[in-house]
């Protein structure tokens, strides 16, 4: 009995290790299949459009961390999605000749840069901007809100309202950011590139996967011990974890400000892969649109705000193409048929009851798979039941 019990801690290591390793292996296929094969099959045209759907994927997590383990749905996040773009557009509108300001400055009569241009001049620092800047933004309205005690509905409705004051403080800038028109950065300068030639665009679409691997294993390895499982219980009762002799405040403020971090990395590459950065990034319509791919995609799954997004917005690509005239009605539809028939989204019926049902379709025989944050779910233990009678019989 001694043996078993000491051997019992050892052998859910090693399963966890060798989980931990075939989904290090799949991310590793998936981003040779995505930095190699890619580039080598699409068009120019259609691998920009990928690399930007792969940027906007790194958003999502970040909202899947908040939303689906925090339990916290923001509407404003097209606020640090568009602070890391600012950042690094300022950077590219500062590769001049020494003396010379960016063009749309001569135009509005200003003759001096604005001091808050100048640190974006170093590169190393617009890199630390583009993570810090939203972060400590992010980590300002969450302390702002959690302080009082601000949840639920309530707190969607100030990030709603937070983006919008943003969106008109950005908007009436022109002297200082060019307002409406934003900041181009296509025909700018980088690493000695045109930032839009072919070039530039394939080293920014390595660097997109690059950045989505390395979220996703971030945000993996966040939820998947004891803070995960904090945020989780924040989640389901914030109450209880209080009354438990935890601070959720300060928990919700720190996943706030690295969620705002991880929109600013996405923001900075959705930038320089569209070629300009203005105001309507916080637009409300596509912060709500970001949310909507992690509720496609599946809550509290990771993968499945990667999944979300890419269809989404490859469906959303090709109706355009296919139907200009009622393309929305069809993306409306997807939308209705999400919130009615899948509500956990699409991994999430996949995990509960989908690849059951892709097995009962193919006539073999029902077999039970579920996953460990499933263990607790009364409607698996039932099932599980079920099963377990229809065998012995």
């Amino acid at each position: 009995m001694n043996v078993e019990l000491a051997s019992e801690p050892r052998s859910q290591r090693k399963k966890q290790q060798q989980k931990l390793l075939i989904e290090g292996g799949i991310i590793l296929a998936i981003a040779l299949l995505l930095g190699v094969i890619m580039p080598a099959l699409l068009p120019v045209f259609r691998l920009k459009l990928l690399g930007r759907f792969l940027s906007l994927s790194i958003v999502a997590i970040g909202i899947d961390l908040i939303w689906g383990y925090t339990g916290l749905l923001s509407l404003g996040h097209g606020i640090f999605f568009s602070l890391g773009g600012y950042a690094l557009a300022m950077h590219l509108q500062l590769q001049l000749p020494e003396g010379e300001l960016p063009e749309f400055f001569t135009l509005y009569g200003v003759e001096k840069l604005p001091w808050f241009w100048q640190p974006f001049y170093s590169f190393s620092f617009t890199i630390v901007g583009i993570v810090l800047i939203p972060a400590i933004a992010a980590g300002l309205i969450g302390y702002l809100v959690f302080r009082n005690r601000i949840k639920g509905v309530y707190f969607s409705i100030l990030t709603q309202a937070a983006l919008l004051v943003f969106f008109n403080f950005f908007n009436g800038q022109q002297k200082l950011i060019n307002g409406t028109n934003g900041l181009k950065t296509d025909t700018e300068t980088i690493f000695g590139m045109l930032a839009g030639s072919d070039k530039a665009q394939l080293l920014f679409y390595q660097f997109t996967i690059l950045a989505l691997a390395i979220t996703y294993l971030l945000c993996r390895w966040l939820t998947s011990g004891r803070f995960g499982r904090l945020l989780i219980a924040i989640r389901d009762d914030e109450t209880r974890v209080r009354f438990s002799g935890y601070d959720p405040t300060g928990f919700k403020v720190l996943v706030l400000a690295i969620s705002g971090g991880i929109a600013g990395v996405a923001g900075a590459l959705y930038t320089v892969q569209s070629g300009i950065i203005t105001p309507s990034f916080m637009d409300v319509a596509f912060s709500i649109e970001m949310v909507i791919w992690v509720a496609v995609g599946g809550r509290s799954t990771l993968i499945g705000a990667i999944i979300g997004t890419l269809l989404v917005r490859l469906g959303r690509t090709f109706l355009s193409e296919q139907f200009p005239e009622i393309w929305l009605f069809f993306q409306g539809a997807l939308f209705l048929l999400v919130v009615t028939a899948l509500p956990n989204g699409i991994v999430g019926w996949w995990q509960n009851s989908g690849i059951n049902q892709v097995r009962s379709l193919l006539g073999l025989r029902k077999q039970l798979i579920t996953y460990p944050y499933l263990e607790e779910d009364p409607e698996i233990q039932k099932e599980k039941e079920e099963i377990n009678k229809h065998d012995r019989s």
